[in-house]
């Protein structure tokens, strides 16, 4: 099942007017960063376990980042609107922020953590290029350990690295 799509800007008309709900299907780390100022948090891993506040009548419009994620996850999502318009914003966050709608931004957070891994391991599979190309080549063992890694983390869903940032200083959020 597919949920049709509604324009940023036409999304933005119906909040102002108390005519929709906007809920944001990313996760805590991506929503930390930037969200839409009004909007809910339901995070597409607590999907079936969280409660949405779905208002008789009123249309609920989900987005994600580029709307990828949510024309995914379109089945489950409908699911738990019935009864109710359920529409997935065109184009995500980053197609709110083109049509110059209001974002709000916390630079002080801190990265999302699958961007922190790709850093990580973008990172180390350079370095022991380098260091194999330029030092001895027994360093073309990292850029493996670091691939074999990133082939467990797509076939099992577990990802060693992102466990490890996940509890660095800088990902600790104060209370």
């Amino acid at each position: 099942m597919t949920l049709p799509t509604i324009t940023p800007a036409r999304a933005a008309e119906m909040l102002r007017a108390g005519e929709a709900i906007l809920v944001d299907v990313r996760e805590a780390d991506e929503r930390a960063r930037t969200h839409i100022p009004g909007s809910a948090h339901l995070p597409l891993s607590r999907l079936e376990e969280a409660e949405l506040a779905v208002q008789q009548g009123k249309p609920v419009l989900f987005h994600c980042a580029s709307g990828r994620r949510t024309a995914e996850n379109a089945a489950r999502l409908s699911a738990r609107t019935e009864g109710c318009d359920a529409y997935i914003v065109e184009g995500g966050i980053a197609a709110w922020r083109g049509a110059g709608l209001p974002i709000a931004e916390d630079r002080s957070a801190p990265l999302p953590l699958m961007r922190q891994v790709q850093i990580a391991a973008g990172s180390l599979v350079l370095l022991g290029v380098l260091l194999g190309a330029f030092v001895a080549p027994g360093f073309h063992g990292l850029s493996a350990f670091v691939g074999a890694g990133l082939v467990v983390a797509g076939v099992t869903g577990f990802c060693g690295m992102a466990n490890i940032l996940a509890v660095m200083p800088w990902n600790r959020r104060t209370a």
